[in-house]
């Protein structure tokens, strides 16, 4: 027998191990196969695709040769966390022209997603990217800015297709300037203008020490380590005595800047070339000596020369005969040069003078009769700040500017704005409500309808419109976040339920539980109304004896517990179990989901129409997980007498969740602040302690008959 159960615990820890192993490959498999069929989906004449290269893991899609775009992951670009902590893995195809072609979601854990919003309108949702360049500006949502592309939202998963939004665009933009699609800048800016007015003589040594002239100096040894290691080393390769000769002096100057080109070029020479130059064209000095001709002897008519080229924000710019003239003299006391050219960049090319620039210079060594290999070297060049002049950027590009160097969770508190300012007007006046309580309880009708209105807008606008319900995911989450990877922007990302939960963690210390679970549970709010309708209506109540509903409040503190064990070996099942809250389905859906999440809602709704907030009183974790902390709170804001419990048992007859012993006490942990029973206290009407003292103070007086003290009722135990 014990052989027998050794032999299956061997095979079940075997089978465990096997799982652990074969199931990640599983998934990455299943997950390579997607990304190859969305490829293929985009560009069905692909013929090749590349294995990931590089720091992103980019893969080249081409056809025949030809590079047609690029595909990546974003979990290998940035790393964002959404609503779940983790980040949402998302497949992307570029073309060639930094515009995203498909954005397609393999892997998330967005516990909306997992159980609810079916997550073939999260594809959906990824689908309106085709066609958006990487420097488009993007908005889930309506915008005031013309130029922004606008996506429709998910509904009831905003803060998921926000952050997603993040992800595609950020990881889509970040691969692009990598590949050289685009400039490292993401926002479009107007290029700077040259000073023509400005002019001041100088010499050669005066500009190359403001960094008017740049220099390029490489010896002969420099050269044979580029080719070190590869099939061209030891070709051609210098001499031991002769590593330290020059190989090219190279100098280049941008001759647009009067400052520049007229001391260089003298003022006839310099004023004809600019007449020759068009709009937005751009005259490049080039000045070699030594052995090594930056021009090069292969060169011939209609041709390209090959040894040269600019590049700028990672476009290449190459130069042909038309582009070239020859120089002959230059002033400034230069020094001696073997060979000296003038290339214009034609305005093609949208070539900014006041952002950096290099000249390439590409040395080939041969290493068969057709094959050589080509190392390049590069000349950094930037024109001097005092020769250009940059256009103010407008009111829409410092906007543009400022947002795009935003973190995420700021935009999406500028966006949700007048979300947030409509639930902080309103925690504010629950805060007064709650602070002046003794005052208003004194003015019961009044504070009826005002709570009634309060419930009303908690359901309604921060319930189904903010979509400000909490959850124990919530919980969940926070507390493995702090023996985790703590992160304020994971928290930051929903405005609305960030506000909320520091108003409750602040009114947990002060009154307890009940004012999150009597004032601002969109849920709950909603199974009081419809009670209270159902009163209104003389729909019969039901109550269970207090030493039967004493023992049920364990269940919600047993579910709790269980959904935490749960969340300790997988989070993604403990937000599959947390669906014992309906408020996904009544609140976050609207009702809008698989029947038998509706059904279980309705269930709920439903025993509350003849007890109120069932759910609330022996079901719910959240309320099991707030009354925790609820003992650290700091005052008692409600007020008992000591006749309270002991004759009088109004209070306790009166509260409609049971919250209130027999002995008179109330418990907070189960408390929804309601404040009924604060309105009998100040009651001299309806309270029978104040009712006998205002007879005595009347005595003599003809009063009409009041209240009597209702006497303790003997609770047996079943």
């Amino acid at each position: 027998m014990h052989a027998f159960h050794y032999l299956q615990n061997s095979l079940a820890m075997l089978l465990a191990l096997l799982l652990l192993g074969v199931v990640p490959v599983a998934i990455a498999q299943d997950q390579a196969a997607e990304a190859r069929a969305r490829i293929e989906l985009v560009f069905p004449e692909a013929d090749m695709i590349s294995e990931p290269e590089g720091e992103y893991g980019v893969r080249r899609i081409s056809a025949g040769g030809e590079v047609l775009g690029y595909a990546f992951e974003s979990i290998n670009v940035v790393d964002i966390p959404a609503y779940s902590g983790k980040p949402i893995n998302t497949h992307i195809v570029l073309d060639d022209e930094a515009v995203i072609r498909d954005a397609y979601v393999l892997e998330h854990h967005e516990p909306i997603l997992l159980i609810g919003i079916p997550e073939q309108k999260l594809h959906d949702f990824t689908d309106r990217y085709d066609g958006v360049g990487v420097e488009q500006r993007v908005v889930v949502g309506r915008s005031k800015d013309p130029a922004a592309v606008t996506v429709d939202a998910v509904s009831g998963a905003t803060v998921t297709v926000m952050v997603l939004n993040e992800i595609i665009m950020r990881a889509a933009h970040e691969v692009a300037v990598s590949l050289d699609l685009i400039k490292a800048s993401g926002v479009a800016r107007k290029p700077a203008t040259v000073l023509y007015d400005s002019y001041e003589p100088a010499v050669w040594d005066e500009l190359m020490g403001i960094g008017a002239i740049r220099r390029l100096h490489l010896t002969r040894g420099e050269i044979d380590q580029a080719f070190a290691g590869t099939e061209a080393e030891g070709i051609d390769e210098a001499a031991a005595d002769e590593v330290d000769e020059t190989f090219i002096d190279l100098y280049v100057a941008h001759l647009n800047p009067p400052a520049i080109g007229r001391n260089l070029l003298g003022e006839n020479r310099y004023k004809f070339l600019m007449g020759d130059l068009e709009d937005g064209e751009h005259a490049i000095a080039v000045f070699g000596r030594g052995e090594y001709s930056f021009k090069g002897s292969g060169y011939v008519r209609g041709g390209i020369f090959d040894r040269v080229q600019v590049r700028q924000f990672g476009e290449s710019i190459s130069f042909r005969d038309r582009d070239y003239e020859r120089l002959s003299d230059v002033y400034a006391g230069a020094p001696d040069f073997d060979e000296m050219a003038v290339f214009v960049v034609r305005d093609a090319y949208d070539f900014d003078p006041g952002s950096p620039w290099s000249l390439e210079l590409l040395v080939r060594r041969q290493t068969g009769p057709v094959d050589s290999i080509f190392t390049s070297f590069e000349l950094p060049y930037q024109v001097p700040e005092a020769y250009i002049d940059r256009p103010e950027p407008t009111a829409a590009e410092l906007a543009a500017i400022e947002e795009a160097n935003r973190p995420l969770w700021v935009n999406i508190w500028y966006q949700k704005s007048f979300q947030i300012g409509v639930v902080v007007a309103a925690l504010l006046l629950l805060t007064i409500i709650l602070f002046l309580q003794d005052k208003f309880t004194q003015h019961p009708r009044f504070l009826r309808w005002l709570r009634h209105g309060y419930l009303t807008f908690t359901v309604v606008f921060i319930g189904w419109y903010a979509l400000g319900q909490l959850s124990i995911v919530n919980v969940l989450t926070f507390v493995h976040s702090l023996v985790q990877n703590f992160r304020w922007e994971l928290f930051l990302s929903d405005p609305v339920i960030f506000i909320i939960w520091v108003f409750t963690a602040a009114s947990i210390l002060l009154w307890g539980r009940g004012v999150f679970c009597g004032w601002l549970c969109p849920f709950g709010a909603l199974q009081e109304l419809i009670n209270e309708g159902a009163r209104k209506l003389k729909v019969p109540q039901y109550e269970l004896p207090f030493a039967v509903h004493e023992r049920l409040w364990a269940i919600k503190y047993i579910i709790l517990l269980v959904l935490f064990g749960i969340s300790l070996e997988s989070m993604t099942l403990a937000e599959k179990a947390s669906e014992v809250e309906p408020f996904k389905t009544a609140i976050t859906m609207k009702f809008d989901r698989q029947w038998w999440f509706v059904l279980y809602a309705v269930i709920l709704l439903a025993i509350n129409i003849f007890t109120r907030k069932v759910y609330c009183r022996y079901i719910c974790p959240l309320g099991a997980a707030l009354a925790v902390p609820s003992k650290f709170r700091i005052f008692d804001w409600l007020k008992r007498r000591k006749e309270c419990g002991n004759p009088c048992q109004l209070c306790a007859k009166e509260c409609e969740i049971q919250a209130i012993h027999p002995d008179g006490h109330i418990n907070l942990n189960e408390c929804h602040y309601c404040l009924d029973c604060q309105m009998t206290y100040h009651n001299d009407d309806k309270c029978p302690p104040l009712v006998n003292k205002k007879k005595r103070r009347n005595k003599g007086k003809p009063t009409a008959p009041g209240p009597q003290l209702i006497p303790a009722v003997q609770i047996v135990d079943p």
